[in-house]
């Protein structure tokens, strides 16, 4: 089997010592890389992954420039990357224009670090020109560690927002929801077709049934393999996947085929 993990995160050889530090001990999770690019590739080597979509996020504006030039430099060898704007970036449209120059793949949103509620209509200038632009709009989904008093990605917003910009493909992480279960399969699961799920870290979180019953009604090409790496080890997911009694097509779209369509079509929205 093949396997393109489409949600990883790295830093900066300078930055990652700090940052990993941070945000292992807020999270009370144990890295599985030392969040290194080259400890990426390590992790992909040992389990056999070929191909990786690296998702940065920008916590303040002033990150954004540096975040998607550093993107743009890493590209290749079977690393692909999404940039990131900060909602509160007055060139935050400019700066998606910008992201489509440098040939990433997407955007990547994270509620939680940049305090925004996905269908904010403050976002919707952005989205529109992620839309017209060809590219992926990429959210974090449900709690988070640093998540406060509210959880600001719900399947509630993202119904919302794929509701108000069917052009937009979205990918909401972590299955749309982390530990909101039940609220995918109500809101979500199964109801846009410009709606995708990753499964990130979500392996030590929910039951393989209702998993299961979730990919059977969202359907399985709209689901995406992921990991979070660094904030979980690959071969969880993997093995997450591979125990569901799914069929040997459905586990290829989720392993690496979805992941293919969304490159091929953002390709062609470049040509």
């Amino acid at each position: 089997m093949r396997y393109f993990d489409f949600h990883t995160h790295a830093f900066t050889d300078t930055l990652a010592e700090r940052a990993m530090s941070g945000l292992s001990e807020t999270s009370g999770i144990t890295p599985a890389t030392d969040g290194t690019l080259n400890g990426l590739r390590r992790k992909m080597a040992e389990n056999g992954i070929d191909r990786a979509m690296l998702l940065p996020v920008a916590t303040k504006p002033s990150q954004q420039t540096a975040i998607n030039n550093w993107a743009a430099e890493i590209m290749g060898g079977g690393i692909y990357c999404c940039g990131t704007v900060h909602p509160d970036a007055e060139d935050a449209v400019a700066e998606v224009e910008r992201i489509k120059s440098l040939g990433l793949c997407g955007v990547k949103f994270h509620s939680e670090y940049q305090k925004f509620c996905p269908h904010e209509e403050r976002m919707f200038p952005i989205y529109e020109k992620i839309a017209e632009l060809g590219l992926i709009a990429v959210f974090h989904g449900g709690w988070d560690p640093y998540s406060e008093d509210i959880i600001r990605a719900t399947p509630q917003s993202f119904a919302a927002v794929a509701e108000t910009f069917p052009k937009l493909t979205i990918v909401a992480a972590h299955l749309g929801g982390m530990k909101l279960w039940d609220d995918i399969e109500k809101y979500t699961a199964g109801k846009f077709d410009n709606l995708w799920f990753d499964v990130g870290v979500i392996s030590r979180y929910i039951e393989d049934e209702q998993l299961l019953r979730i990919i059977r009604m969202q359907g399985a090409d709209k689901v995406l393999f992921g990991s979070d790496c660094p904030w979980d080890e690959p071969a969880n997911e993997i093995a997450m996947i591979n125990r569901l009694p799914l069929t040997d097509e459905e586990k290829e779209l989720i392993f690496y085929r979805n992941a293919e369509k969304l490159l091929e079509s953002i390709h062609n929205s470049q040509l």
